[in-house]
Order: C-alpha cells, then structure tokens, then sequence
C-alpha cells in the first residue's frame, strides 16, 4: 500500500473501514484485549525544549517545577510493585541541570531494588537531548541505558515526522530521521520499543499517512515495535490554536488506518488516558488490541487537560474490557500473556 492508497482509506464509510481494520485485529489476536499493570514517574518537568503542544512542562504552562530524588525514585517504584505493578515507565522532561549521570542512576537504582520489574524508559527525544548536550553518540546513551538496567524504551517523542511541521510544533527537538535511527539503533541491541504519532493538532490526514508508512519501513528493517500508539492531541494549556478538538469518527478512523497501515507492527494500543476509557474501548472493534495499563499516576497528559491524573484500578479494567465483549489478558511490557 503507497500513500495514495493509504490515504483513500479516510474515504470509506466508518463502519466499513472499522470491519477491515477489525477482521486484521483478530486474525492477530482473537477477542483478546492486553492491559498491563505498570507506574508512571516523571522525575522532573523542568525541559530545555519548547515544545507548544505541552502542558506539563514547567517552562511553558507549568508554573510548579520540580525534579524527583533517586532515592524518591526508586521508593516510589518499590510502593507500586509491591501493590502489583509489573512494569516501571520513567519518562522525564530534557533537564539540562541535573546532570549526565542523573538519568543513568535513576534507573540502576530503581533496577537494583526492582531486579526483576521490566523497566521501559527515555524516549528518543530524551537519548537525542543527552547526546547533544553532553557531546555524546546516540550508541553510546543506548549503551548506558542498557548497562543501567532499561528493558524497553518507550515511543514518545515522535510527534508527527513531518519537519515543516515539527518547526512549528517543537523547534529544536529530536529531528524525525534521528528517532527513526535511534530506534533503529536500539532494535539493533536486540531490544525492545514501541512508537506513537501526536495527531489532531495542525497535521493533516497525509502527515498521519507519511508517518505511519515510514514506520512501517522500518518494521521492516527491525522488526523491533511491539506497538504503535497514536496519541491524540489534548487540547488545553498548550500554544497550539486550534478550531475544534477531533470528533470521535475521525479518531477511529485513523486508529483503523493504522491497524491496516502498519500490518507489520502487532499490536496497536488505544491510550485511554488520552482518549478516555469509553472511546478506547471502543477503538478495539477498530483495530485496537491494547489499552495500555492501569498506569497509578500520570502527569503529561493529564497536564494538558485528559482526566487521567489517577491511573485506573484494575477491576474496573478487566470489567470494562469484558463488558465489551472482550477478553482481557494481563501482558508484561513485551506481550508475554501473563494471566486472563
């Protein structure tokens, strides 16, 4: 499928293209829908970058910055195994004054007392912002990163990879060629990862279709995404002006296009923290697979306006997904089934 063909699929009527994204998704993976039981931290807000889509920074809407001890760090992700968390997701704004070294204990501290809890941490946009900053190859921050303990990296940072775009979204971050090569990069570690696209903001229905196709490119080459999120815009407390947020059909449908797009990557997630629980579960007879996981505690997102600040009990979780007509597997971070 080549863009043309790719983005024709916007043409078709919403249940039709939701029928060919679906039959894709169970031929997958059944009736299964994953979620996984894992803690969010942000150990700090304060960010180098001006990204205008951001709340959460503490240089933009923000007015409370903070930054998290390692110690701090790591007793918070011992509370969160210790009420079932299995996976630990460190994400942390691009925090010049805190040090090189900062980020590498934070993780060998969090694996040294969690030896045993999957750690997936640093976006591509953080491993491009440290090796900038500190005169550093992208090898070598990998290299760091698997040395200190990190399993999987997550997908953050890809906004939409369009640079006519990314100038006027986030100037002076991770340039699209350089996340495609770090990933690239870390596939070849024998690692992990998954990747996103920001939509619903001032791209276009091509710019979604350019980004998924050169994801599927290089799947290809790797083979090294578990998932691919789209991430839906949210539209408070942020510099970007737009007319009216994304209906739900449109949203559907491009969640449907990714599952037909990107036959190659294996799961698709609907993030219910951006687009709540109800529209999640709905986007899995779309081609959604996943619907993340119970998260404890999230911060972005919730900065900019989603009503996700407190995670989601896992209960209600595996009701939801059974209400749905769906069987809900726990997974690990890389989709190991861990109980129905």
């Amino acid at each position: 499928m080549d863009a043309n063909d790719a983005l024709k699929l916007y043409d078709l009527e919403l249940f039709e293209l939701g029928e060919r994204a679906s039959e894709i998704r169970r031929k997958l993976h059944g009736d299964k829908v994953f979620y996984n039981r894992n803690r969010q931290i942000n150990p700090t807000n304060i960010c180098s970058d001006y990204c205008k889509f951001c709340g959460f920074s503490a240089h933009r809407k923000n007015p409370n910055p903070y930054v998290m001890g390692v110690e701090e760090i790591a007793r918070t992700a011992k509370e969160a195994a210790d009420r079932g968390a299995k996976e630990i997701h460190i994400v942390s704004a691009h925090n010049k004054d805190v040090g090189l070294e900062w980020y590498f204990e934070v993780f060998s501290n969090v694996k040294a007392a969690l030896p045993d809890i999957h750690l997936k941490a640093m976006t591509a946009a953080e491993v491009e912002f440290l090796a900038r900053t500190y005169g550093k190859s992208f090898e070598y921050i990998l290299d760091r990163m698997i040395e200190s303990g990190v399993d999987s990296m997550p997908g953050g940072g890809a906004e939409i990879f369009d640079e006519t775009l990314r100038k006027r979204l986030c100037d002076g971050k991770v340039k699209s060629a350089d996340w495609l090569k770090i990933h690239k990069l870390w596939h070849e570690r024998g690692r992990k990862s998954n990747a996103t696209m920001l939509f619903g903001h001032i791209e276009s229905r091509a710019h979604r279709i350019d980004h998924l196709l050169r994801l599927r490119d290089l799947q290809e080459i790797t083979g090294g995404f578990n998932a691919f999120v789209p991430l839906l815009f949210q539209t408070k407390n942020n510099y970007i002006e737009i007319d009216r947020p994304l209906d739900a059909e449109e949203v559907l449908k491009t969640i449907a296009i990714s599952r037909i797009v990107l036959a190659n990557i294996p799961h698709i997630k609907a993030y219910w923290v951006g687009l709540t629980l109800k529209l999640a579960l709905v986007a899995q007879e779309f081609g959604a697979d996943d619907m993340d996981g119970t998260i404890e505690k999230e911060s972005i997102n919730s900065a900019a306006g989603a009503a996700s600040a407190g995670g989601v009990a896992q209960k209600l979780m595996t009701d939801l997904i059974a209400g749905a007509g769906f069987l809900p597997i726990e997974r690990d971070s890389v989709y190991n089934e861990i109980a129905a």
